[in-house]
């Protein structure tokens, strides 16, 4: 039986990472879903149960088994594949936690075989691996391949050393250039990330960012100090604050000494806001340096969130120099919708480093240089960068916005005409 362009649209999306986690792949993942099934798609989603970035399943999930959700009237259809999800992710952890979602999810996509096609199917990059699973479900079911890398996995795991052995880096490599060669579409997420991947392909690659909700994250007409104050801090004080995972590539030990050499500036205030698998590693830092200008707070909700970025002064968007590049921190979107100051660690030559500039929405340092932080973020204490605060939201609202740039891929993959299904 053909499946035409006369019947809803189906979109099938595959990826390790999805609602209800709230920071990172996840948490676009989730709203593209959502948009899909808000444009007038059907929309089924092959992911784990939600992990990141505590490295913990996620109450009230257990992820023992497989799980079936039916969200939004039966319009967007949620598989859960059960998988291992290390305390602490080492590199052999992570190769591991990877390969058993590719084994769980490997049996549900056989499971999906029986069920209706897709005209699209969106992989989720990292795991890269995970493209063989869509390679397979096209090869029985028809559609169309997004392959859509978020993060340069194998350049990671090179540059930070989690893997040593060139050999088995060939291996990874060509098994990459095999998903890449045979996907209909190839995306990323950055100007400098799309040249990289540009290289290992002689496809064009499309550049899919990640987005902001601006109507979510905003400038609040309530002054800042209000909100200080709602927050527990005195008007006067400076938050400076990093939000986000809290793991290996942010290079955040650097804030333990720099909040130490600033205790003297009284009014300083660092706030550390998230998860992950090194926050242990902080607390004890923090507490072995007797920091009382520093405190730790949970990742906030949704319905606070916008709230904690409007009461901020500085926003930290660290990075290790082995990183750079290799991924487009997704915490700046929001940064810049809400009309806020961001400090960022990048190199010269990165996207991150000619972005700012160009637009002169905020301060951008090299990175692993402590000395060149600590006064950079007195410096962003101190001076008026009121102008690079506006120039931001101006930049969410013309190139971020989610509903532009999802409408604009969805109809770059949708022609010349919708892929023959099998159903």
């Amino acid at each position: 039986m053909t499946q035409n362009s006369t019947h809803q649209k189906r979109v099938l999306v595959m990826g390790i990472n999805f609602a209800p986690e709230l920071t990172g792949i996840g948490k676009y993942t989730g709203e593209m879903a959502d948009w899909l099934v808000d444009s007038g798609y059907e929309c089924t989603v092959l992911t784990s149960f939600p992990y990141y970035p505590n490295w913990k399943i996620q109450r009230p999930y257990t992820g023992r088994f497989y799980k079936k959700e039916i969200w939004r009237d039966g319009q967007l259809n949620v598989y859960r594949c059960p998988l291992y999800v290390p305390k602490k992710p080492t590199g052999l952890r992570r190769i591991i936690h990877d390969a058993s979602f590719l084994i769980s999810a490997f049996f549900m996509t056989v499971y999906l075989l029986f069920k209706p096609g897709h005209h699209q199917i969106f992989c989720m990059a990292p795991p890269f691996h995970l493209g063989f699973l869509a390679l397979m479900y096209r090869f029985f079911k028809g559609g169309k391949i997004v392959y859509h890398i978020h993060d340069l996995q194998i350049e990671a795991a090179r540059d930070l050393k989690v893997l040593k052995t060139q050999s088995a880096f060939r291996v990874l490599f060509a098994m990459e250039s095999y998903i890449i060669d045979r996907a209909n579409y190839v995306s990323t997420i950055s100007s400098g990330m799309l040249h990289k991947v540009a290289k290992k392909t002689n496809k064009e690659v499309i550049l899919f960012p990640n987005w902001v909700d601006t109507k979510l994250f905003y400038p609040l007409l309530i002054g800042r100090d209000e909100l200080k104050k709602q927050w527990g801090f005195a008007p006067e004080d400076k938050i400076v604050l990093y939000s986000g995972s809290i793991g290996e590539k942010q290079g955040l030990e650097s804030l333990i000494s720099i909040a130490k050499n600033l205790e003297h500036h009284n009014s300083i205030r660092f706030v550390i806001c998230g998860n992950g698998p090194y926050k242990d590693r902080l607390l004890k830092l923090a507490a072995d340096h007797q920091l009382k200008n520093l405190i730790f707070i949970p990742t906030q909700p949704l319905n606070a969130f916008n709230a904690l970025l409007n009461m901020t002064d500085v926003h930290l968007v660290l990075q290790k120099k082995s990183a750079c590049d290799l991924m487009m921190p997704s915490k700046l979107t929001a940064i810049w919708s809400a009309g806020g100051l961001a400090l960022v660690t990048a190199e010269p030559g990165t996207t991150l480093h000619a972005v700012i500039n160009e637009n002169k929405m905020g301060v951008v340092i090299d990175c692993e240089n402590e000395q060149l932080l600590l006064e950079s973020i007195l410096d962003c204490c101190t001076a008026d960068y009121s102008d690079a605060n506006i120039n931001g939201r101006k930049y969410a609202e013309t190139f971020l916005n989610k509903n532009n740039i999802l409408q604009g891929l969805m109809e770059r993959v949708e022609e010349p005409a919708l892929a023959t299904l099998i159903s």
